[in-house]
């Protein structure tokens, strides 16, 4: 566990900040041209005269992998001078590196090496083992590291290897196969063994009973072990002792006296003070009777101790008789049979089983390692946060984050975890989470999807916490990623099913308020033409559905001021889908507000006006000028910021009021685009019917029927087209529009409105066109209006 997550004074949740240190490896693991350059064959190498002791290479190996991406050879190749550069402790977790690579790791002479999920390392490697061992003292083989074992799952043939490393003092192996001419006499330095998961077949452990300091042996997932019992108990130094099982199927686990060889365990294991039986049935059935515990027991009981040792002197657990006086520093009683962690008296300071929140949270602090042990975990703290309540938040989290970030490739973990991260965080006001606990969780988020992006259930669990975040601005630093990940959950999962409808509307969130540079990386990726994809397939189904209609709402906003976007979509049939919807669905009134935002951005581009310019597509707007309502919305859409439920919540609530005010969107949307068209003037006007006048007096006949305090839904982030359009005196009911536009913003929303015009030179160009002989005294009015208004809110400021 990590220990990273801090329970601050203020109540909230965070993380200690990056040391200095820690942040200058960051900022070179993410600059190494700082200290290396690329070789032609694409490997990294040290520049000359650099120079690196050992305290910086191990600390940037470490630091990598956590600020970076997985090793790989051609950042191992910095290392390849031993004279220049130092190893001694290497941790390896999700690598890639080759045999080669793993080999120049080992010419430093190594002090200690780890490797988990190392999966193109196999056993043909394992001769650098002989080659390199020598200066190892510790040496750990986690899962899919195959140096000593093949890489097939049901291969049990052992490979044949000797432990060369006659300095070790440390050593994990998981799932090797042990052959029966494995030694380990020669290890006199051997504390700690660790056999997790591993097949012993013909070895014995009795080829352990030469080693002195051996003090720590785990055993967990190795069965049948009965037969070995008499040579554990011969290792009398023992402290930590782990017979555990994960899985007590097929027999796993049972034993046939289990309070007779518990108590016989202890008997000769008198110095142990951990121990872990989880998944056994070595608890017992729970009876405690006088007559079950030692005579040790039964000599306290007839002295005269006091009342409080009379009943320390029982236990729920028989065989653990003889340890109520010393009770055992940790007991792991996780699964065990007849639920023996829930029992009352247990002789251990520690206890790691499912009964309660403690409980829970111990065995995720010793089964970190553990992947299947520990998604259960998990489970249960994912039932606790969802029907009961967690005290120790903090550590809860910590245990999450750190169980998802060292098992990354552990699918079934992954999707615990973000289950789990979802009820902590929605049980949480956001504020309580400090910035870089949120991006911790963000990130390790987007790590799992991104490595299981093809599981549904993933992607659901990760878009759904996500959604407890404030979109754009919680995830901007993680931005690009998160669009490619939105992206194969919209156009790769299925057809109409609920992670790609949550996956759109994360998406067109994202979309509706990020900055020009980011919707240019939008439209680098394909939004625009997966959207086109996606409104191509209902449309050959005839199917109308909320992915349709945010579809179209994600291109009006990613259109917003981006020409290239705009001109993707052209480009992609996208004026031909637009008549087909709106033939194929004409009373869907949000899909017509959200196809007509669209076509408004188009319109704002004058290079692509021409391709507007048609008598089919002219008459189409011309017509829908005629829609009417009591509401307006132009510019971005924020139609999605919230989430499918909360779309359908509020259109019921908004009934028929919602209905007129969507269809009045349009008209308003119609003449703009109408308005941007005429302002090129008479001669781009390139079609017969309708004529230019005829659609010119119709617009404005639309925008005198408008209300100017209509509220809007809308996101402006420049005046910069509506300004072009008031200085369009060639044609004056285009700036009529421009400043029925203006002065709508800036009456409904002065706050933010009013500082926009100013700060873009607005009302030197409202003056201009006051001044100016060509426009009809009805546009200057509504021009005056926007300067009052403005003036009042510099009043307004200047008081406040």
């Amino acid at each position: 566990m990590s220990c990273k997550v801090r329970l601050m004074e203020d109540g909230s949740l965070d993380e200690e900040p990056l040391t200095l240190k820690e942040i200058a490896y960051q900022k070179l693991c993410n600059n190494l041209d700082i200290i290396s350059g690329l070789r032609p064959d694409g490997q990294r190498c040290l520049n000359s005269g650099i120079v690196l002791p050992n305290e910086i290479c191990d600390g940037f190996l470490e630091n990598y992998q956590r600020f970076n991406r997985p090793l790989d050879d051609s950042v191992i190749c910095l290392f390849e001078d031993t004279q220049r550069t130092s190893l001694k402790i290497v941790n390896l977790r999700n690598s890639t590196l080759s045999s080669i690579g793993l080999e120049t790791l080992m010419r430093h002479k190594l002090f200690a090496l780890s490797m988990w999920y190392c999966d193109t390392i196999t056993v043909r490697s394992h001769h650098l083992l002989a080659h390199y061992g020598d200066s190892l003292r510790s040496l750990e083989l986690g899962i899919s590291s195959h140096l000593l074992q093949y890489a097939e799952p049901n291969e049990k043939e052992p490979v044949d290897f000797q432990l060369t490393c006659p300095h070790l003092r440390r050593l994990v192996l998981n799932g090797v196969v042990m052959h029966h001419r494995l030694q380990f006499a020669h290890l006199h330095d051997l504390g700690h063994l660790d056999l997790t998961s591993c097949v012993l077949a013909n070895f014995s452990l009795e080829a352990l009973g030469s080693l002195p300091n051996l003090h720590t042996l785990i055993l967990f997932n190795v069965w049948p072990i009965a037969n070995q019992l008499h040579a554990i108990c011969c290792l009398r130094r023992l402290c930590t002792l782990d017979i555990s099982i994960s899985s007590s199927g097929s027999g796993q686990g049972t034993y046939d006296l289990p309070d007779q060889t518990l108590e016989m365990l202890m008997d000769n294991l008198r110095h142990l003070t951990h121990l872990d039986i989880s998944g056994t049935n070595l608890a017992g059935n729970g009876v405690a009777t006088k007559e079950s515990t030692s005579a040790a027991s039964t000599a306290i009981q007839s002295s005269s101790s006091t009342k409080m040792e009379q009943n320390f002197a029982l236990t729920d657990i028989p065989g653990l008789a003889s340890r109520t006086q010393r009770p055992l520093q940790f007991l792991g009683l996780y699964h065990t049979a007849h639920w023996a962690c829930k029992r009352h008296d247990i002789p251990a300071l520690e206890v790691a089983g499912d009964a309660n929140e403690q409980q829970i949270l111990t065995a995720a602090r010793y089964y970190h390692d553990r992947p299947v042990l520990l998604t259960r975990v998990l489970n249960d703290l994912y039932h606790l946060f969802r029907f009961e309540n967690c005290k120790d938040i903090h550590t809860a989290l910590d245990v999450v984050l750190s169980a998802m970030d060292r098992h990354l490739k552990f699918k079934h973990m992954q999707i615990s975890g973000s289950a789990t991260l979802f009820y902590i965080v929605k049980g949480r006001d956001r504020s309580k989470f400090g910035t870089l606990l949120r991006n911790h969780i963000i990130r390790t988020l987007l790590n799992g999807m991104e490595m299981h992006l093809t599981d549904d259930t993933m992607l659901r669990n990760g878009y759904l916490t996500l959604t407890q975040f404030h979109m754009p601005a919680d995830v901007l630093f993680e931005y690009e990623r998160l669009i490619k990940i939105l992206l194969h959950g919209v156009s790769k999962t299925e057809q109409e099913g609920f992670v790609q409808r949550i996956a759109i509307y994360l998406l067109n969130t994202l979309a509706c308020q990020v900055d020009g540079r980011q919707k240019l990386f939008l439209g680098e990726l394909g939004v625009v033409s997966t959207m086109l994809t996606l409104i191509k397939d209902r449309l050959t189904r005839s199917v109308f559905d909320d992915v349709m209609e945010v579809a179209w709402s994600t291109m009006w906003n990613v259109t917003d001021e981006t020409a290239i976007n705009c001109k993707r979509f052209l480009d992609g049939r996208g004026m031909e889908y637009f008549l087909k919807c709106l033939h194929t669905f004409p009373d869907r009134d949000e899909l017509l507000r959200n196809m007509m935002g669209l076509l408004g951005n188009v319109a704002e581009v004058k290079w692509l006006r021409p391709k507007l310019m048609t008598q089919e597509f002219i008459e189409v707007f011309a017509r829908l000028l005629d829609s009417l309502s009591d509401g307006i919305e132009v510019g971005g859409s924020d139609a999605s910021a919230s989430l499918l439920a909360r779309v359908r919540e509020r259109e019921m609530e908004m009934g028929s009021a919602n209905h007129a005010n969507l269809r009045f969107q349009v008209s308003y949307n119609a003449a703009g685009v109408l308005a941007h068209i005429a302002s090129d003037g008479a001669e781009a006007w390139t079609i017969k019917t309708p004529s230019r006048e005829h659609v010119l007096e119709r617009m404005v006949a639309a925008i005198q029927r408008w209300n100017i305090k209509s509220e809007r839904n809308i996101n402006y982030r420049s005046f910069e087209p509506i300004l072009s359009l008031v200085r369009c005196y060639e044609t004056p009911q285009c700036q009529h529009w421009a400043v029925w536009a203006l002065a709508n913003l800036t009456q409904v929303y002065p706050e933010k409105y009013c500082q926009l015009v100013e700060q873009e030179n607005g009302i030197q160009i409202l003056n201009e066109l006051i001044e100016h002989e060509t426009p009809y005294s009805e546009i200057k009015r509504i021009a005056r209006l926007v300067i009052e208004q403005c003036d009042a809110g510099t009043e307004r400021m200047v008081e406040g």
